[in-house]
């Protein structure tokens, strides 16, 4: 780690296709929006050489460049992979978005990854969206270490933010969460703030001074030690605590000194076991430096403490058909087993897979089995396919330096495969497998669209199939209920993304109109009807009478026909015309517009011609006798019920299960679940919770989340009701 590094000298810079897992670190950049971690991505770049000292890859282009869309919204939407090397290792740093409309990305970018760098910014602490996803990492077992970044900040206090990590990310061991470094201030400028202009290494007792931009390494002074020593003291305890070596901390307690390089290697140890968590300082370098301050010493911990791909735990992997198979992890002469995590598109190559290698070696020009399976909820059907493997490359900015394979372990960008889909599993064309997918999040948020112009309907099938293809977390759905195109997105900047990509990416401009509601119609009383459809108008005429009778039914009953006609008032061959006819009108509606369901319509009795009766006269008739029962019948509009689960911290249940409260809601019951969070389960009215992702969010400041699932339809308010049929052009 950084207090074992002593100079670095001609870091490769561009990273190479790696031919071992063992010299293969994967870490995914995790933090809330505006925390550093592009920032922190491009100092990375500068310190191992694979950007200028302006920051510039070799096109002129910078590390963090994206699409378009990025820029105009001056934040990160996608996860992004920026390779490096770094004393012989490939790191593959996977920046993810901050921001929680995009937690797919960010969810892809931990599937990828065998590790996570939280990044807090000593100005704005820790959000607790940050939290929530500490706590995903640390239920499976993830390494993690914590970046403090704004250092330069006014308000920057690196003492108490290691405090404030320790508090939001140690639980019941906040010992586990301890800095590897102190920051050295410089003079007090005009403003009275001193900045932070280097390091003291708290294991090796050295100083790294970055202020002449690029690291220098020197002894402290006497008078330096004593500053140090306390938080010193609390790290080797805190290390020595994780040793398996269990007499270490009965002879340091006893006054023996431990080495430095046993302390490193436990620290190391410790750190890819997941058991303990340091905290780094990092800052972006000067114009014109070389290195980032503390750039080098995470470089180090990245590569002496993060895991290799060899201890990443094999995801579950089945045959197509179901059946388990048990695979050897990262053997990279395995069958193979890839994963795309994410899929993009460029105007000139085409489509482009990030593919996560788990088992064998990928190369170019090989024909793989491509499945996609369980996404079918998102829009996304089952597919198994066969395709060819085009070129492999590795991304750095807007570049893709082709690669000559990707061995288990690594991660390659793949182009043209026509068919992958985000979440797909890439395997053997003679031995196809299938990986359990990741838990990705249900998108709560619809988003109602039309096309703009006839040029533009013609080319939004394709538009919406590709964009779906690449966000498995937007759900695509055509509403045979309502007519309308629904696209459901995670909050309202994940809904501005999928429209600027559908307009810049696939030329298709689209307009946003009201989301409609699936309402339904039942009777509220019982009630009968008598249809006549009698015509005669020269030639072969149309005759047929029927009676009915409509009685409402429970809810989920449906609509049941009963025939109860005697003597043959209405021949038994024209039985099933009336049934028709009712239930066509019943898909129709009878007051305003939306479907009827839970009723009983018994046919009682008609009347035929010989001649003129037929199965249209019939099925007319039947319509008509519906329409008139209705028109003399109290009918309810009946909606949607879904019920609801939010996930949410103790300090906000009241504000939550008022909010509730006020969107018609019925709260069921409250559970505890783990420490600080209540389950709230209520039933609440789809009317009401339409743009809920988002309210939800601002009134739990991030930390709260809930899904919905149907329940069924019941009466709305009278006065409800009868808005509804004014704005259908019916009268209550």
């Amino acid at each position: 780690m950084g207090d074992k590094a002593q100079t670095h000298p001609g870091a490769a810079g561009r990273a190479r296709a790696a031919d071992h897992p063992a010299s293969i670190r994967n870490v995914v950049l995790v933090g809330h929006s505006g925390s550093g971690k592009t920032t922190l991505v491009e100092a990375l770049a500068l310190t191992a050489g694979a950007v200028n000292r302006a920051g510039r890859v070799e096109d002129g282009g910078t590390v963090s460049d994206h699409d378009d869309i990025e820029h105009r919204q001056q934040r990160s939407v996608q996860l992004s992979l920026v390779p490096v090397e770094w004393d012989g290792i490939k790191i593959n740093v996977l920046d993810t978005p901050g921001y929680a409309d995009f937690v797919g990305e960010l969810r892809a970018g931990l599937r990828a990854a065998d590790a996570a760098l939280f990044v807090v910014s000593a100005s704005d602490g820790v959000d607790g969206s940050t939290r929530m996803v500490w706590e995903e990492c640390q239920a499976v077992g993830m390494p993690r270490a914590i970046v403090v970044t704004h250092l330069e900040s006014a308000r920057a206090n690196f003492e108490e933010m290691t405090r404030v990590c320790a508090e939001a990310f140690g639980g019941d061991d906040p010992d586990a969460v301890l800095p590897l470094y102190l920051p050295l201030r410089g003079p007090e400028g005009p403003d009275g703030h001193a900045p932070v202009t280097g390091l003291v290494g708290l294991l090796s007792q050295k100083l790294f001074d970055y202020s002449a931009g690029e690291r220098k390494e020197s002894e402290p002074g006497e008078d330096q030690l004593p500053d140090i020593a306390e938080a010193r003291d609390r790290l080797i305890e805190g290390i020595i605590a994780e040793s398996e070596d269990e007499t270490l901390m009965d002879r340091y307690l006893g006054g023996e000194q431990v080495d430095v390089k046993t302390l490193i290697q436990d620290l190391e140890r410790a750190v890819a076991r997941g058991t303990f968590f340091p905290v780094l300082a990092a800052a972006p370098a000067a114009e014109g430096a070389r290195q980032g301050l503390g750039t080098v010493e995470l470089l180090d911990l990245i590569t002496g403490g993060f895991p290799t791909p060899f201890e990443h735990p094999m995801p579950g992997v089945t045959t197509i058909d179901g059946r388990a198979r048990e695979l050897k992890a990262c053997d990279t002469e395995g069958p193979l087993v890839a994963e795309v995590v994410k899929t993009s598109s460029d105007p000139y190559v085409g489509r482009i897979s990030l593919v996560r290698v788990f088992s064998g070696t990928l190369r170019p020009d090989e024909t793989v089995h491509v499945s996609g399976h369980g996404l079918a909820d998102r829009g996304h059907e089952d597919h198994d396919v066969d395709e060819k493997i085009g070129a492999l490359s590795t991304p750095f900015g807007k570049q893709q330096r082709p690669v000559t394979h990707a061995v288990a372990g690594d991660l390659v960008s793949v182009a043209k495969l026509g068919r992958a889909e985000t979440g797909d599993t890439l395997s053997a064309k003679d031995d196809p497998l299938l990986m359990e997918p990741w838990r990705m999040p249900d998108p709560l948020l619809p988003l109602a669209i039309q096309a703009h112009s006839k040029a533009d309907e013609d080319k939004l099938s394709q538009g919406l199939a590709r964009l779906v293809a690449e966000d498995p977390t937007m759900r695509l759905e055509q509403n045979q209920d309502t007519h309308q195109v629904v696209l459901w997105c995670l909050g309202e900047a994940h809904a501005d993304v999928a429209l600027e990509r559908l307009r810049s990416r696939y030329g298709v401009q689209v307009d946003v109109v009201p989301h409609k509601v699936s309402l339904r119609e039942t009777f509220a009383v019982k009630a009968a009807g008598r249809g006549r459809h009698v015509k005669q108008s020269g030639g072969h005429g149309q005759y047929a009478i029927c009676e009915i009778e409509v009685e409402p039914l429970p809810g989920g009953s449906g609509v049941e026909f009963v025939d109860k006609v005697v003597g043959g008032a209405v021949p038994r061959q024209f039985i099933p015309s009336v049934e028709k006819g009712v239930r066509t009108q019943a898909a129709k509606g009878v007051a305003a517009g939306y479907p009827l369901i839970d009723v009983r319509i018994t046919l009682l009795d008609g009347k035929a011609h010989s001649v003129d009766s037929s199965d249209a006269a019939f099925q007319t008739a039947g319509a008509l006798a519906l329409r008139e029962a209705a028109a003399g019948a109290r009918i309810h509009l009946l909606e949607p019920v879904s019920e609801v689960g939010v996930l949410v911290p103790d300090d906000y249940v009241g504000p939550v299960m008022s909010d509730l409260s006020s969107r018609r809601g019925r709260v069921l019951g409250t559970e505890q679940v783990g420490s600080g969070r209540t389950l709230i389960r209520a039933e609440v009215p789809e009317f009401e919770i339409g743009r809920y992702a988002i309210d939800l969010r601002s009134l739990s400041h991030g930390t709260a989340r809930f899904d919905r699932a149907y329940a069924r339809h019941e009466p709305m308010p009278p006065q409800i009701a009868e808005r509804i049929r004014e704005q259908a052009g019916e009268t209550p």
